[in-house]
């Protein structure tokens, strides 16, 4: 499976989203890319949908290969650094948005747990836990 995803980044940590079919379980922000999307096409289209927000900038910064949370398969996902162009609230199949580690005790998909935040660390662009 191939999903492309944004990790947007402010002083109160990296921002994740559950979604109605698994509120419990936190996700970057993002989706599967349609046949022929372009990955910058998709991130947008589903900023839009997911949060109603756009993309001020988005650079990529990595590809992490995990189970899938939800469906149980490999998955792909390319990871941008984005700033957003808005206020982000949950739309679509999205259940909430929390900041983390401003909000402690999430249970985080594998690929943000194991691959997304060990990799934002390294790069230096989000602290390690204290």
């Amino acid at each position: 499976m191939r999903v492309i995803a944004a990790a947007v980044l402010e002083p109160r940590g990296l921002l994740l989203v559950s979604k109605r079919v698994a509120p419990a379980v936190y996700y970057l922000p993002g989706g599967k890319p349609e046949p022929d999307e372009a990955p910058l096409e998709c991130l947008e289209r589903e900023l839009t949908e997911e949060l109603g927000v756009g993309a001020e900038s988005a650079e990529p910064f990595t590809e992490v290969h995990a189970p899938a949370a939800l469906e149980g398969v490999d998955m792909w996902m390319t990871v941008f650094l984005a700033r957003l162009a808005g206020t982000p609230a949950p739309a679509a199949e999205i259940a909430s948005l929390r900041w983390w580690p401003e909000s402690p005790g999430l249970d985080l998909a594998p690929a943000v747990r194991d691959g997304v935040i060990p990799r934002l660390r390294a790069a230096g662009l989000l602290p390690h836990a204290r």
